[in-house]
């Protein structure tokens, strides 16, 4: 699952005139017979409406619990189709990176661009990059890895992520539902159980980085159905070796409107939870101070006979951006107690806002 709120914004003015009378344009649907092949599925699909690249981690060195996350997302926004030029404003790739310091606030920076100005994304392989901040995959079998770099003011990251494990294909064969109709509905690919090296720089200081990570990548052209405002969302990389996802969407009120949920145990065995067998239910609200949003940061997660809580490493891990639009949504790391154990990052969207993607 994810992202945004999609308004007037710097990077897609120039284009308003171009795109007036225009009609929308024919967005494919994902589709449950389409075969997904790698590498070029870790590629971008720049002909559906959204697409994201989307890692998250917990280091253990330079000390434990620490979390981060860099995300690429890549937007077709129906403008400028027409126009010539490179750089016309028909591709929008922006970027939110940030990592959560043991006992101090967290840290957050953006950046966005145009494809071809300040920005790029590859269609045969992973390698998206926005400014210097840059994910690409090379290698194949034992030295298959990808490489994220993301550098602000307040801290940087440069980390090699190895897979010890299978891709994790979500749904049937990628094709994830998100609701009743079969067009709402996203290609999802998740690599659980990365194996994280390199470098974090905090302070001014770089220091050997050690730890775990989830990579996501989801194209999709609609996922809200009517109603829904957002949704809530975990990956966990369990102790044992094992992972499990979940999400639900919501409406107004908090009602689910639909769920989903996929386990894959240590030994490679797969189930997955229908609608009815995964709930949400908050168990305790922070409250962000900047515009009092309310998220239920620690949760029971209910998926079949597994039931576990979210308890996050600190409450304020909110982000709130503004490249190329305002948004805010929790999204930070926590561990798990319960039947479950592990670690894993928590995604809380709508909550500020009902989204419109």
């Amino acid at each position: 699952m994810r992202r945004r709120a999609f308004l007037l914004s710097p990077l897609l003015l120039p284009s308003l005139a171009a795109a007036a009378n225009r009609p929308a344009p024919n967005y494919p649907a994902a589709s449950r017979a389409t075969h997904l092949a790698f590498p070029r599925d870790h590629g971008a699909h720049p002909e559906f409406r959204t697409e994201w690249w989307y890692v998250t981690g917990a280091l253990d060195l330079p000390a434990r619990d620490i979390g981060f996350q860099l995300t690429f997302f890549r937007s077709r926004p129906g403008l400028a189709e027409d126009l010539k030029s490179p750089i016309a404003a028909s591709q929008i790739l922006f970027a939110h990176a940030a990592v959560t310091p043991r006992g101090r606030p967290l840290l957050h920076a953006e950046r966005a661009g145009r494809a071809n100005l300040g920005a790029s994304f590859a269609t045969t392989d992973c390698d998206v990059h926005v400014g210097a901040w840059s994910l690409r995959r090379s290698g194949v079998g034992a030295v298959e890895h990808f490489r994220l770099k993301a550098q602000d003011a307040a801290f940087a990251f440069d980390l090699t992520l190895k897979p010890g494990q299978p891709l994790l294909l979500q749904g049937e064969g990628g094709w994830s539902q998100k609701g009743p109709r079969p067009a709402l509905a996203s290609h999802y690919v998740s690599w659980p159980q990365l194996q994280v090296g390199g470098s974090l720089t905090l302070d001014g200081k770089a220091e050997t980085a050690r730890g775990r990570a989830w990579f996501d990548h989801e194209w999709s052209s609609e996922v809200l159905a009517a109603g829904a405002v957002g949704w809530d969302w975990i990956g966990i990389n369990l102790d044992d070796g094992g992972a499990l996802m979940a999400f639900r969407i919501r409406n107004a009120a908090g009602d689910t409107l639909y769920a989903h949920a996929a386990l894959r145990d240590a030994g490679g065995r797969r189930r997955q939870f229908g609608a009815h067998e995964v709930s949400f239910t908050p168990l305790r609200h922070w409250t962000a101070p900047r515009r009092g949003t309310r998220y239920p940061v620690q949760m029971e997660i209910r998926c079949g006979p597994h039931r576990f809580e979210t308890v996050p490493v600190q409450d304020a891990q909110e982000l709130s951006s503004h490249r190329p639009l305002p948004v805010s949504y929790w999204e930070g790391l926590v561990k798990i107690r319960g039947s479950l154990a592990g670690r894993g990052y928590l995604e809380l969207t709508g909550y500020a806002g009902a989204l419109k993607l």
